[in-house]
C-alpha cells in the first residue's frame, strides 16, 4: 500500500495590513487535508501529461497542472479537482500540494 496525502492550499481571504518600516510579516497560506492514509493508487494530472503511482514507485517531483487527483483506497475512488501544484513521491508516499 502506498501512503497519500493530498493538501488543498488557499490563500487567506483577509486583507493583511501593511508591516511597519522595521517589522517584517511571513504570509503563510491555509491550507487544508483533504486525504490522507492508505492508498493502492494515486493518478495525478502531471504538466507533461497524466501520471499515477501504485506501491514502491520510484521517486519523483513534478508539477501539476490543472485537472483531478483520483485516490483509489479499499473503500473506492474520490476525486479531487485541483488547478495546478507539485507531487513529490518518496518512500511509498505520495504528497500533493496543490491549490
Amino acid at each position: 500500500m502506498t501512503r497519500a496525502s493530498t493538501n488543498n492550499l488557499q490563500h487567506p481571504t483577509t486583507n493583511p495590513q501593511p508591516a511597519p518600516e522595521n517589522e517584517s510579516r511571513n504570509h503563510h497560506p491555509r491550507h487544508q487535508e483533504l486525504f490522507k492514509g492508505e492508498a493502492s493508487y494515486v493518478g495525478v494530472p502531471g504538466i507533461d501529461g497524466g501520471l499515477g503511482f501504485l506501491d514502491n514507485h520510484a521517486p519523483l517531483i513534478t508539477v501539476l497542472r490543472a485537472g483531478d487527483v483520483k485516490v483509489k483506497t479499499s473503500e473506492g475512488e474520490k476525486s479531487y479537482p485541483v488547478k495546478g501544484g507539485v507531487v513529490e513521491v518518496m518512500n511509498n508516499t505520495v504528497l500533493v500540494l496543490a491549490e
